[in-house]
């Protein structure tokens, strides 16, 4: 199993693939192997396994495990990616594989109250974090992984960089966030001079540019915007670098936050993305803006928050409250008949 794991983890850094995935993918294949080995009786090398083997592993998911659509596929990739990258043996096609039929959710947004209310909740470095979430419509990796050179405070914008689908692209910086990040890379900047003082200070680089670029990985530049507090050691290099923030602990400031504000919805770091892009089409933004700014490929990808901002930006009033009111007829009538001759008379027809 380690010896697969090893060779697995090899071909994974020679295509570049992030930290991540390639975690995800290994434990994926080491559940292959073990869900294998237990329907089996014995342990089996994966090139000892063909396709039946791995559509009833991801059938099992599917029908055992009633596992999300996007887990599935999750599990599939890593199974397609052991056996063309790693065994050289591209698996053929599947015919009795069941897939996970992926349902059509409507995201989770708060209202302006609630996501004040939010935000108000949080404080240091959690709030200017979930304030870029709610402001840019970031992705809370793309706004963990932003590095000073990133940010253009003249221009009001900023860059994320290897986005979902490894693109970069740009966003917005709003105006209540220029003096924050200002503070915060003055911050960066001291704790930065502190490392390099301390024999530290050399930020981890993409790819090769380090080796392209002597020297860039000590310039303030490449430093995280919200680095972590502590050094610790790169799993890949062995090297000591100051990472940015873990994403659990804003994660947990942000849950913390929403139930301190009393909100009963479920209020994560993704649910700011949402409501940043439904308050933008309630307020008239073009949907291709929209899509620009949240990094979509497709515009039916952004089209799903018209539905949530049409719902509750249109102002639609129910039939049923409608019930209450008098009818329109009645009002005319009544202001044609006149308030005196009212009294006691039936309502002409």
């Amino acid at each position: 199993m380690s010896a697969l794991l090893d060779t697995a983890r090899e071909a994974a850094r020679v295509r570049h693939l992030s930290y991540h995935t390639e975690r995800t993918y290994l434990r994926w294949i080491e559940r292959f192997v073990r869900h294998s080995a237990r329907a089996s009786g014995r342990w089996r090398h994966p090139r000892d396994l063909d396709e039946s083997h791995v559509q009833g592993f991801l059938n099992y998911l599917a029908n055992d495990r009633e596992v999300a659509a996007s887990t599935q596929t999750q599990a599939l990739s890593a199974l397609l990616f052991l056996y063309d990258a790693v065994l050289g043996r591209p698996l053929g096609h599947m015919e009795g594989l069941v897939r996970v039929k992926k349902a059509a959710r409507l995201p989770t947004v708060l209202t302006r109250d609630e996501v004040a209310a939010l935000l108000s909740e949080l404080r240091g470095v959690h709030a200017l974090i979930a304030k870029l979430l709610y402001g840019a419509g970031l992705r809370l990796s793309g706004a963990l992984r932003l590095r000073v050179k990133d940010l253009d405070v003249e221009r009001r914008q900023l860059t994320v960089r290897r986005g979902k689908g490894d693109k970069d692209r740009p966003g917005i910086l709003p105006d209540a966030l220029v003096q924050p990040l200002v503070d915060q890379v003055e911050a960066v900047r001291a704790l930065h001079a502190a490392d390099l003082a301390a024999g530290y200070g050399d930020a981890r680089l993409p790819n090769a540019y380090g080796r392209k670029h002597p020297g860039a990985a000590r310039a303030l530049g490449w430093q995280f915007v919200f680095p972590a507090t502590r050094i610790s050691t790169d799993p890949r290099t062995g090297l000591m670098h100051r990472h940015h923030l873990a994403p659990s602990a804003t994660q947990r400031a942000v849950r913390e936050a929403a139930r301190r504000a009393g909100i009963d919805k479920r209020a994560t770091c993704h649910t700011l993305r949402h409501s940043f892009a439904t308050h933008l089409l309630e307020d008239g933004s073009d949907i291709r803006t929209v899509q620009e700014l949240l990094g979509h490929a497709r515009v039916a990808t952004t089209q799903i928050y018209t539905h949530v901002a049409g719902l509750n930006g249109l102002g639609v009033k129910s039939p049923l409250d409608r019930l209450a009111e008098p009818p329109v007829e009645y009002h005319a009538a009544r202001a044609a008949w006149g308030s005196d001759a009212w009294a006691g008379e039936p309502l002409p027809c």
